[in-house]
């Protein structure tokens, strides 16, 4: 598998490409299937529908790496909370956390509890071509209770902040039990068949540098450190996004960084490229133009150049709107620009 090499800075004839939020509302036929679901959950937790909008986007696109489709918020589901995910306003907890009481309500089986997305794994590796990578993944503690104790997101962050400040034995209670039901959900995930995992910290820009690293950055270590221990052979991917003047601090036991759109690549490479692969980093919007893709792939590969280190994707999900000729573009230009003579 091309992508599983470029994990561990194996030499591969191309740079592997993939791309966050692939499988997706861009794509008539995800939307066809979504329809089929009647909603957004309902998708998440039928097996044979999501192995299906899984494997779209290597069909359309013959992207390197398969990703999982599920959403970060189903181990707080499965932990016990209310998730509804209403139009216009995203996912929405009915009844947020408020203090370390609440803690008592949530199970600690919800690893266990996930059995809908351990059947799609193993439906999805069984029908993906043996050359293509499964990427499985979940959230960071820190993104995860984000969501659990605002109830909704946020521009501001102010509730899950306060008790930050305020609280932080709570806090770091309820990070722990995330910390301890990821470990488990993701070995679970590697059971199943998948290939690498990548652990999202969409908010990790909410935080300055000591709070990020001590509520969250210490958990992602804490899981990813989990893993390479007993599964050495599955990469693992980190992606904590906009803390890019923290990139001094970033250490532990991992193999991929992602790198998000904001952050220029000639910093990330400075900072990790000796320690670890960079994942990333096109902007997304560059995708509504093929002549700004062309720009923005050549500026990256003149960056990270074509001898291992790197794998393509995008600095952030790809959006509901873009042209899907856009994105086989983008995923053909790279292996082009990238072809090792």
């Amino acid at each position: 598998m091309i992508f599983i090499e470029a994990c561990f800075k194996r030499q591969t004839k191309y740079t592997p490409t993939w791309m966050m939020r692939q499988a997706g509302r861009y794509l008539p036929e995800y939307m066809e299937v979504r329809r089929q679901a009647g909603n957004f959950l309902n998708l998440c937790k039928n097996p044979e529908l999501a192995c299906e909008v899984t494997l779209q986007p290597i069909d359309i696109l013959d992207v390197d790496a398969a990703i999982l489709f599920s959403d970060i918020l189903v181990t707080p589901l499965e932990m016990g909370m209310d998730l509804k995910f209403e139009a216009g306003e995203g996912p929405v907890f009915t009844n947020p956390l408020k203090n370390e009481k609440d803690l008592l309500s949530l199970s600690e089986d919800s690893a266990k509890n996930l059995t809908y997305v351990y059947d799609a794994i193993k439906l999805i590796r069984q029908r993906l071509d043996k050359s293509k990578a499964l990427i499985g993944f979940c959230g960071s503690p820190w993104t995860l209770s984000t969501y659990m104790i605002e109830g909704r997101g946020t521009k501001t962050f102010a509730k899950v902040k306060k008790e930050v400040y305020s609280n932080p034995s709570f806090m770091h209670k309820l990070l722990q039990l995330l910390s301890d039901s990821i470990k488990e959900y993701l070995e679970n995930q590697i059971k199943a068949g998948v290939n690498a995992v990548m652990i999202f910290d969409s908010w990790a820009s909410a935080l300055e540098e000591d709070i990020f690293l001590e509520f969250s950055w210490s958990y992602m270590n804490e899981v990813a450190s989990y893993l390479k221990s007993k599964y050495p052979s599955i990469p693992v991917i980190l992606f904590p996004k906009g803390v890019s003047g923290y990139l001094d601090k970033i250490d532990g036991n991992f193999d991929v960084f992602g790198v998000d759109w904001s952050t220029p690549m000639e910093l990330a490479k400075q900072k990790l490229g000796h320690k670890y692969v960079l994942q990333g980093n096109l902007e997304p919007c560059r995708l509504y133009n093929k002549d700004s893709i062309e720009e923005g792939v050549r500026k990256i590969v003149d960056v990270m150049g074509k001898e291992g280190g790197h794998i393509f994707n995008l600095g952030h999900g790809i959006l509901p709107d873009i042209p899907v000729e856009h994105a086989k573009y983008f995923v053909q230009l790279v292996k082009e620009l990238t072809a090792r003579s």
